[in-house]
């Protein structure tokens, strides 16, 4: 009988391409090719050459080992910035991937970290393996200074938290969230307001910033301020309106543009005017708010660009000794429309 051919086929993984076949194929050294890939600004190579460097590791679907780099320059590029646990509003969402498209212009790897449920210890033992030339903590995990010497002890050369103060050995960028309060709260009485209700948002991490904005309002002479616990959803918001003629409630601070138009919309369809038998007032200036009828009062928050934001990150990791440990990163201010 005629033999069967043996068409069976091998899977072998085709070889990882190394710098060296970069090289070869570019016509140029393995250092060169290292400077080119790394981005190296000390050596000046001419752009035809990098052009080649790059057209060949295209060609040849090769990438740097970021664990070799990293052994070379003693450190990793990696800022670790932990996911937060909850969307703080759209104005925090814009500032942050701004600073993330910031940092990867200056060459930084950012990498998203999932901490939901992690302790201050927990997190920075997680956060400490992957060995991150910096961490900016957005504040749902709270840090202290044996977490910050952990990170440290583990190669990171700066510590950034971000939230309303700071931790020993940290640099902090300080949001002042108990000013946009008090500012909403101040403007309330200036409109002849005095019964003024806080809302506290119910769902979980948002207590980073609420609290902080009710103390600011508590902080208001001549104002008594009621918290008042709302999810951010329909029927809790037709709750609240169905019982705020049983509170006596004539201005609400509804944390933010969001939660306030929520509850302006609940308010006017139990019958409550606004503004004359309740001013509503948010934050964030949205531009839907502009939109509403009324339009809807609020407090501007001014923020640093991420560009700025990035240039102080990356100055912490280059001269950490000589980073100044504060930075104070927001202003708000009232601005008065229909709502109020």
């Amino acid at each position: 009988m005629p033999q069967t051919p043996n068409t069976q086929t091998t899977n072998a993984p085709s070889p990882v391409p190394t710098s060296a076949d970069v090289a070869r194929l570019a016509g140029v050294s393995r250092a060169t090719v290292s400077y080119v890939l790394n981005n190296a600004e000390a050596v000046r190579i001419s752009e035809p050459t990098r052009r080649k460097v790059r057209d060949a590791a295209e060609e040849l679907g090769y990438v740097p080992h970021a664990a070799a780099r990293s052994l070379r320059a003693g450190h990793t590029r990696i800022v670790l910035l932990p996911t937060s646990n909850v969307l703080a509003g759209p104005l925090h969402g814009a500032f942050l991937n701004e600073l993330q498209w910031a940092l990867r212009r200056l060459d930084y790897t950012v990498v998203q970290y999932g901490s939901l449920g992690l302790t201050g210890d927990e997190a920075a033992r997680a956060w400490a393996e992957l060995r991150p030339v910096a961490v900016i903590s957005l504040g749902d995990i709270v840090l202290c200074a044996r977490n910050v010497a952990t990170l440290k002890r583990a190669g990171a050369r700066a510590v950034i938290t971000l939230g309303p103060g700071r931790v020993p050995g940290a640099h902090a960028l300080v949001m002042d969230q108990a000013a946009v309060g008090a500012k909403a709260a101040a403007h309330l009485v200036e409109r002849g307001r005095r019964r003024i209700g806080v809302v506290v948002p119910q769902e979980e991490g948002l207590g980073f910033f609420s609290e902080p904005r009710l103390a600011g309002a508590r902080s208001v002479a001549s104002a008594e301020v009621e918290p008042l616990p709302l999810a951010h959803t329909e029927e809790s918001a037709a709750a609240l309106a169905a019982r705020w003629p049983s509170l006596g409630l004539d201005g609400v601070f509804a944390y933010n543009d969001e939660y306030a138009m929520l509850l302006m919309r609940a308010l006017q369809d139990a019958g409550l005017r606004v503004p004359e038998d309740v001013a509503v007032i948010g934050a964030d200036d949205l531009l839907i708010g502009r939109l509403l009828r009324p339009r809807l009062s609020t407090v501007q928050i001014e923020m640093p660009t991420g560009d700025h934001l990035a240039a102080l990150v990356d100055r912490a990791v280059r001269e950490p000794s000589h980073f100044t440990e504060r930075h104070d990163l927001m202003t708000a201010v009232a601005v008065r429309r229909e709502s109020t």
